[in-house]
């Protein structure tokens, strides 16, 4: 299950400015990453915009964030992404730039699901654009587990997809047998003699003998993210390809969704969405799409009046 914040049939009804493709093309783009994001977005950022891609050498992204906590993100998901992205064109001399950065929670509709929401960021200080693709996806691993025993740590291990999906193992830092110094972490496990071997060293050295085991969310440890990080960098390329009908300046896209879908039964105004508002962050034109969703009504059963 796969969720957008984009309209998915609103398309056709956008009214669309030039290509940006002579903005991009030929073109030499630094994609900000050390978990090998660029195996699934240097292809489809090369085809979608016709540019070459590099990686920045000695980039170290840990600093601005890790999963594991012991380096805590400053910032929200969008700022994280665009110092990423600042870093990778000093180190590059570059004037174009790529970088993404994930959350894990719970689903913004569906607060009960666990959830992956990837945004995959477009910096480019030669025209100064800024445009973000995003992609939001319940098919995460994300989970952890205390074990005392190494039987039950191959059996969590076995519910994640592990080895194709790694994982870390620790020492609860509320249990740490010293609180001033840090223990170690042993991250990118994907064997089971190594899994075993980390285990075992958590239970031996954990005052309470217990091990916490979580998956190993970095991009290289994890395909199930991976596969999302591609989905953002898609849509990032379609963002970038929607441009102001005014200005022509690449991502036009939406920016407000207004309630109001009647109801097909008695006409009365639902939640549900009736139009959205796109809108150009360069000059500020404005457009509005009515029925984006592909429908005109909305099901009874969604309304407040026939379905009290």
């Amino acid at each position: 299950m796969s969720d957008s914040n984009s309209p998915k049939a609103a398309e056709s009804q956008i009214p669309q400015g030039q290509s940006p493709s002579g903005l991009f093309r030929g073109r030499l783009g630094a994609i900000a990453t050390m978990h090998r994001k660029e195996q699934v977005m240097a292809p489809l950022l090369q085809h979608g915009l016709e540019i070459e891609t590099v990686i920045p050498t000695d980039f170290d992204t840990d600093v601005f964030g890790t999963f594991t906590r012991d380096i805590e993100r400053a910032g929200s998901q969008r700022e994280a992404a665009r110092r990423k992205a600042e870093a990778a064109l000093k180190l590059t001399e570059t004037t174009l730039a790529f970088a993404s950065e994930g959350t894990f929670g719970p689903h913004p509709s569906l607060p009960f699901l666990p959830c992956n929401r990837e945004l995959v960021m477009l910096l480019d200080v030669e025209h100064g654009l800024e445009v973000v693709g995003e992609a939001v996806s319940t098919q995460t691993n994300f989970r952890h587990q205390l074990v005392t025993r190494v039987e039950d740590a191959l059996a969590f291990a076995k519910t994640i997809g592990f080895p194709e999906h790694g994982l870390v193992v620790r020492i609860d830092p509320d249990t740490s047998p010293d609180p001033g110094i840090e223990a170690p972490i042993h991250k990118g496990i994907v064997s089971e003699a190594d899994l075993v071997t980390a285990v075992e060293w958590a239970i031996a050295t954990a005052p309470n003998s217990t091990a916490h085991l979580e998956t190993d969310m970095r991009a290289m440890m994890n395909p199930r993210r991976m596969k999302v990080i591609a989905e953002a960098t898609q849509d990032l390329v379609r963002r970038i390809h929607q441009t102001c009908p005014q200005c022509n300046t690449p991502g036009f896209d939406v920016t407000r969704q207004l309630p109001g879908l009647p109801c097909e039964l008695c006409g009365i105004p639902t939640g549900l969405v009736r139009a959205a508002i796109y809108q150009c962050h360069q000059c500020g034109f404005q457009h509005e799409v009515l029925f984006p969703n592909g429908v005109s009504t909305a099901d009874p059963a969604q309304c407040s009046y026939c379905n009290p």
